[in-house]
This record gives structure tokens, sequence and C-alpha cells, in this order.
């Protein structure tokens, strides 16, 4: 167990400055040149010959991101190009319409006969809007024939036109619709297309960060937006770490970028953006979106919801869980208080969620998990002679996910050994049968749902939260939060195992030969509990019981 200094708890680029001090003379990258992959794909696909005409790219789904790809095609291809935003397919295959005598009265080309020998950029979205259309385009690509669509079916062109289509189509939509475009055909990439995508993170290491500044070199040149200091640049990827999840990434999501960078020049009329410039458009995003977690922290703080940061309690333990409501932008972190108690039974764990129907299946997973890991420590030779409820109190929506599992097996072990848990903690983190703890979601938000509500009920100087050890690399945490762990008024402590979160929130080693640590605390409650229970007759159990 280890108790962690600041630095770790916020990304560190100072091994970078070589780059960042001189990134004014790096060279431009430019959208293409930062997605090798997407390049490399595009340029195989205009290479290839035979019935491979589509390509489909993984991207987000708008207009701005399939210009950046025509513009990639462009730059690989002489062929003409052309992007398409319409769902219509009569701009796609081309329209007509007949007289009474069957003459064609008007005839409206479509792309697929006005592009020749080039390339057609696509939103999937076009084809999920006219299913239908998906078999005639099919054709048209396999034979090299087609025909327009009759806006008029009650009037039939004695001779229906029809084209060669000599010409590739590129299918641009996120996972999700392409997905249903999959289930429209499901041999879609069995010779028909191929399939790649826009990349909307990069790896960071000494090797790419200057491809990454070079990229922020492009934005900013591209969009006359003025250029970054050094302090500046380290703000922006601590925020990049904290959007991605992850310290060792950054984002390529070039709309991410223009949203801060475009607040930060309204925000200022500097020359060049400094650290404060991009500290305040952040800022200023969390104001504009933060009434829903402040309304709920309200109700904390009101004594509505009672999350206790102070003293010990028997059973009871302050997890942690990341909320996302619908039609809201931001996920914010909430503590919850999972308490557990113990009755005479057959060693069963009910999850009161799982009962109650608000429980998910991941949720369900890791109770059991959880079970069958404390059954194996205590080395049991018959079911435990106590059954437990396990609940997330004042919880009135679906619960789902393992990252409780930590929280509700301290919550479990400290009512079987009847050992307090400290308050001022709140843990987070997954379990596996073995003990060891593992990685979960949504750590920044997690830690700064607890650091608030401490911070308004007031620092004791020993609040803080246990995480996995492999969760270091995902924090990127609030400047404020920072500065409180800097002041030793608030801690994060790294675990791997069940091992070393139980002396944190217990002050009990969980085994060992020590008479006083947790496992043999239970054993000893077990042992007494079998011996009065050879003692005393059902009757005598009950009355003492209920007294």
């Amino acid at each position: 167990m280890i108790q962690e200094q600041w630095q770790a708890v916020t990304p560190q680029y100072d091994e970078y400055d070589f780059a960042i001090d001189k990134i004014n003379t790096l060279p431009s990258v430019n959208f293409s040149s930062a997605q090798p992959r997407l390049t490399k794909s595009i340029e195989t696909f205009i290479s290839l010959s035979g019935i491979s005409k589509l390509l489909v790219l993984n991207a987000p789904d708008n207009a701005f991101y399939r210009e950046h790809i025509k513009q990639t095609i462009e730059q690989l291809s002489d062929r003409p190009t052309v992007s398409t935003e319409s769902i219509d397919a009569k701009m796609l295959f081309g329209s007509y319409s007949a007289e009474k005598d069957g003459q064609i009265l008007v005839n409206k080309p479509g792309l697929l006969e006005t592009v020749k020998h080039g390339f057609i950029v696509l939103p999937v979205n076009a084809l999920l809007a006219n299913p239908t259309g998906w078999i005639k385009l099919k054709s048209a690509l396999l034979s090299g024939h087609s025909t327009a669509i009759n806006v008029n079916p009650e009037r039939i062109a004695l001779e229906e036109p029809n084209y060669d289509v000599d010409v590739k189509l590129v299918l641009v939509g996120d996972r999700d619709q392409i997905a249903e475009l999959e289930f429209l055909e499901p041999d879609l990439y069995s010779g028909l297309a191929l399939f790649s995508e826009v990349e909307l993170e990069l790896g960071v290491n000494s090797k790419t960060v200057e491809r990454y500044l070079g990229h922020l070199n492009w934005i900013t040149d591209t969009y006359q937006l003025p250029n970054l200091s050094a302090q500046a640049i380290h703000r922006l990827m601590v925020a990049g770490a904290r959007y991605t999840e992850d310290q060792r990434y950054m984002p390529l999501d070039i709309m991410w970028y223009l949203s801060i960078f475009h607040e930060a020049a309204a925000l200022t009329n500097h020359s060049e953006f400094t650290e404060n410039d991009i500290d305040a458009a952040i800022d200023a995003k969390y104001y504009r979106e933060a009434y829903l977690p402040e309304r709920a922290r309200s109700d904390i703080l009101d004594g509505q919801v009672i999350i206790e940061t102070q003293g010990e309690c028997v059973g009871q333990v302050n997890g942690l869980t990341v909320i996302d409501i619908s039609g809201h932008p931001q996920s914010y972190g909430e503590p919850a208080r999972i308490s557990c108690v113990i009755h005479f039974g057959d060693g069963d764990i009910s999850d009161v969620e799982r009962k109650a129907e608000l429980g998910g299946n991941l949720h369900a997973k890791g109770m059991m998990i959880m079970q069958a890991f404390v059954a194996s420590a205590l080395n049991l030779e018959e079911p435990l002679p106590y059954s437990a409820s396990v609940v997330f109190e004042q919880s009135y929506c679906e619960v789902d996910g393992d990252s409780a599992t930590l929280a509700e097996l301290c919550s479990f072990v400290s009512a079987l050994s009847e050992y307090p848990i400290n308050q001022q903690i709140a843990v987070t983190g997954a379990v596996d049968q073995f003990g060891r703890v593992q990685a979960v979601g949504g750590l920044n938000e997690k830690i700064e749902g607890f650091y608030h509500v401490c911070k308004h009920q007031g620092f004791t100087g020993n609040q803080g939260v246990i995480l996995p050890k492999t969760n270091l690399k995902h924090l990127a945490l609030h400047k404020e939060v920072v500065e409180s762990i800097k002041n030793n008024e608030f801690h994060i402590w790294s675990v791997e195992t069940v091992d070393q979160a139980i002396p944190i929130i217990m002050g009990k080693p969980f085994r060992g030969d020590d008479e006083t640590s947790v496992i043999s605390k239970i054993a000893q409650r077990i042992e007494k509990f079998e011996r009065d229970d050879q003692s005393e007759s059902l009757l005598e159990r009950l009355r003492s019981w209920f007294n």
C-alpha cells in the first residue's frame, strides 16, 4: 500500500520539454499525417481493383470529419472526389419522371453517374435511412450498372434511364451506425468492403511527441488561432489526459481542441495562448455544465442523502460512483453509502440491488466474485453460519459495474468481524477471486465527488480515497484537489490487493498469524457461534436473538 504524492495524481510532462520548448519551429502535421493508419488504408483502397469498391470508416458522424477525409483522398489521388451530407437516395442514384405516354420528361443524374472513375464520401446514415437502397447500391458496385429512381411510379417509362457505374464509395459513420450496416449486409467485408478508422487518440512518447505538437501547430495555423506557450501546452496535455482517461494518450479530436481554443480566444486578447487562457476556457465549460453535480452534492450537504466523512462504523463504507444522465454532457462523481448487516443463515450473501431488479449483470458478477474470495480466504470446510445483506443505501436507480466490489467486500468483512470502518476514507476498485484489486473507470470524477463532500463537511487531515494501483495512470485530477493533496488535507492510497486495502480502512491486518487480523476475528466468531449452537436449543437461540 502506498500513500501517493501529489505528482502521481496529475500528469507530469516535463520529460517532453525538449520538444515543447521548440514547438514554434516544428513543422505542421495535418489531419492525414496525424492519421497514418487511415492514410495507409486510403492508399490501399485507391490502388485496389476488382470488387473492393467500398471503404467503411469508423469516425465521428459529422460533416467536419467527412470533409477532412475527402481532403485526404484528394491529397492521395488525382481522381475526382465529392462528399455529400444528403440521405436522399435520389441524390445517389439519380431520378427521372415520365409522361403518360412513357417518354422521359425529366432526368436528373445522381452521383453514381456523374462521378466517373472517382470517389464519393457518403454518411452511413444515407444507407440506413433507405435500407432497400443498399441492395440497389450493392448491385451497382458489383455489376457496374445502375438505373435512376422513378419519382412517379404511376407513370412507367418506355425505356428506364440506365448508366455505367465506375466509382468507389467511402462510407463514414460511428460504430453503432456501422453495426447496423453490417446487420443489413453480414458479408460486408467478404471482398466487397475494406474497414479502417479515424483514430481520436495518440499514444505520446519521446518518438511521437513532436508529431503531436506539430498537429497542434496545424490546428492553430489552419484555424488562424494564437500560438501556444509552453505552459499552455502543459495545461492542455493535462486536460487531454483527463479526456482520454490515460496520461499516456492525447486526443486527436480536432473539434475538442477547437472548442477550447475558440473559448480561450474569446476570453483573451493575447497573441499567444497562456496557461491561464486554457485554464479559463476549461473552467468556463465546467461552470456551464455544473448545475446537476452541484445540485446532487447539495442533497448530501443538506443531510437528505447521508454520507459520513468522519468517525467509524461497523458494516458501512463509502463507495464511489459515476453518474451519467441522458441529455447532460458531463459525467460526475458521487459517493455512495454501502452497508452490510449479518444474520444467522446458510452463508448466502443477499444482493439487495439485484433482488430489487436495480442491479445489473456486471454488479451481480462482482458480488459473486467477492463472495468466492472471502470463502476462499476463510478456508471453511462448511458454509458460513451467517448470511449477509449488502445494499447501496438511498440508491433509486440501476447500479451496474464491478467497481464497487472492493467497497462491498470491506463492508462485508467488517460486519462479519465487527471491526469498524474508517468513514474518512472512500473505496473504489474491482476484485478478482484471488484478492487482486483491478482497475475501474471514472476515477477522476469519483475522487472529486468525494473530495467536495469532505471539503464541505470539514477536512480532518485524514480523508482520502483507496484506489487500484493500476488506475494511477488514469488520474488527471482538478487543480483544487491536487493542491489539497499537496497540503496534506486529502490523500490517495493505491493498492494492489485486498490485504493492502483492509489495514488502511479498518486499521487491522486482513489475515496472518495475528489473532487481531480480520480473518482471525471472523474465524473466532464462527467458532463461538458453533459452540453456542451445540449448547443452546432452537427456542433458546430464538429468545436470545429477539432479546
